[in-house]
Order: structure tokens, then sequence, then C-alpha cells
């Protein structure tokens, strides 16, 4: 099973976390993240979609790339990352981090880790649809702060 999985469909919360574990005895704790689509973005309300586009190929080798370090990082035993591109509807699941570990601690470590990296730096789009229009979506300050505490400096977003 690949580790990164970029696609427009939708994907399946316990058919993923059964292929992850699938085999390994020595997994003791298995965490995931789950993101979905909001129907609004701060004060902004009545967000109707979410459009996200990729680079087929990048994409994929840089969130690998940080699996390697997240692998590295903490004593994780296997990672899931299932990212969906295309127009996505409020409610829809968007992203799915799984983690697999011995000790709980470490696995939610690792989620945590890959959760930051791709909010900031993983080469993804997002345009919102609201009733005031379409707008591109800028990273967060908050999301290059989370980032900051595992010692990596995003810079994506502007100023506060």
């Amino acid at each position: 099973m690949p580790r990164v999985l970029i696609c427009e469909q939708d994907f399946d919360v316990a058919e993923e976390i059964s292929q992850l574990r699938a085999g390994d005895g020595g997994v003791g704790a298995v965490v995931t993240f789950v993101g979905t689509v909001r129907d609004r973005q701060g004060s902004q309300q009545g967000i109707s979609s979410l459009e996200l586009e990729h680079y087929p190929g990048m994409t994929e080798a840089s969130i690998e790339a940080m699996i390697d370090q997240a692998m590295t990082r903490f004593d994780i035993r296997g990672a899931r990352v299932v990212h969906r591109v295309g127009v996505l509807q409020p409610l829809d699941q968007i992203v799915l981090v799984a983690v697999t570990s011995a000790h709980r601690g470490q696995a939610f470590q690792g989620c945590e880790f890959l959760m930051d990296y791709l909010k900031t730096q993983a080469p993804f789009w997002k345009k919102e649809t609201s009733p005031e229009g379409a707008r591109w979506v800028d990273a967060r300050v908050t999301d290059d702060q989370a980032l900051q505490r595992w010692g990596i400096s995003a810079g994506n977003a502007p100023a506060a």
C-alpha cells in the first residue's frame, strides 16, 4: 500500500486504518486525523464549495519526504496520508493522516507533525466559493507557528 494517495474520490477511514495495520503485530496505537470541509472560514459564512489543486508527482514526493522525517523523528511504525483534490462540498472529508506506533505518545506526535506540515508546506492550492464569490485561501500565521514548534520555518503566511 502506498503511504500517500492524492485522489478525487472519498476515502473509507476504517479501510485505510485496516490496511495500515495489516500484519504488524507491533502496533499498539493508531492515531488518525480526518479533516472536513467547513461551511465557514473565520467570520465568512456560507462557503458552498472548496476546490483543491496540486502538482501531481511533486505533491506526493513532498509528502513522502515528510513521512520519512516523521519516521526518523518519532518511533512510528507506519503512516498513511490520503488527500482529496477537486471540488468538495461542506461536510466532505478532505484529508486523512493515520499513524501507527507501539505507543500512543509517538503516534500522536507523528500525526500532529504530519498535519502541521500538510497545512503549511504541501503543494496544494485551495479556492473557496461563497455568496461573495471565489477566493484563493492563503496560509495562516497560526499554521506557520504550529510548524515552527517542530523546528521547521514555513514563512508562507502573510504577517498578522
